[in-house]
């Protein structure tokens, strides 16, 4: 009768650890984030709602862990996405078209972070007080690689002030991420940078 008591307290007590240990994994695999590395094309206060919502933990609270990485170049994001070194690519959505013309591969643009452009034009302070677009005229402005973002933003700016763009010597011979290097070293009379490029420069 002793040993009939003895094995069902030893049974009792394997299935409440088994319980007690099941539900410890469990909590564990609940309280577990899923991670998502997304390249960036830039860091830049124009972002600020989306550093906003990372260091407000409002990924977290989703359980959602994200690493952001720098990876400056639209076409270097996409390169990214392909080569798994990032699930998600921050960048504008000539990427892409890239990759498309390119390889034929499709990539996803599913979201808009921002309604507006980002970007600054920065050149010679003499000018702040009485700037007018038709300045450019004659004027050589770093705007950025090819059928990039900044370059057609800065097109599409002239446009909306009724200057011709083949008036403005539009220089795309710079990568993005060169734009502050070569306007510093005497390239250009006027860039197209993004905060905090621009203040560095100003």
């Amino acid at each position: 009768m002793k040993k009939l008591i003895l094995t069902i307290v030893v049974i009792m007590i394997i299935i409440t650890l088994s319980i007690i240990v099941g539900i410890n994994v469990k909590n564990k695999d609940e309280n577990k984030l899923d991670k998502v590395v997304v390249s960036e094309v830039t860091h830049s206060v124009f972002y600020a709602p989306w550093y906003v919502s990372i260091e407000k933990g409002y990924f977290k609270d989703e359980n959602i862990d994200v690493e952001v990485l720098l990876t400056p170049g639209a076409d270097k994001v996409a390169t990214a996405v392909i080569s798994k070194d990032a699930d998600i690519g921050f960048s504008g959505p000539e990427a892409t078209i890239y990759v498309y013309n390119n390889s034929k591969q499709k990539l996803l643009t599913f979201a808009s972070l921002t309604k507006r452009d980002g970007q600054f034009l920065v050149g010679d302070c003499k000018l702040k007080d009485n700037f007018t677009m038709d300045k450019l005229i004659g004027k050589t402005v770093l705007a950025g690689r090819s059928a990039g973002m900044p370059l057609m933003m800065f097109e599409y700016a002239l446009k909306e002030a009724n200057i011709d763009k083949s008036k403005v010597n539009i220089d795309t011979s710079v990568e993005f991420a060169g734009l502050t290097g070569a306007f510093i070293g005497g390239q250009g009379d006027f860039v197209n940078l993004f905060e905090q490029s621009a203040m560095i420069i100003i």
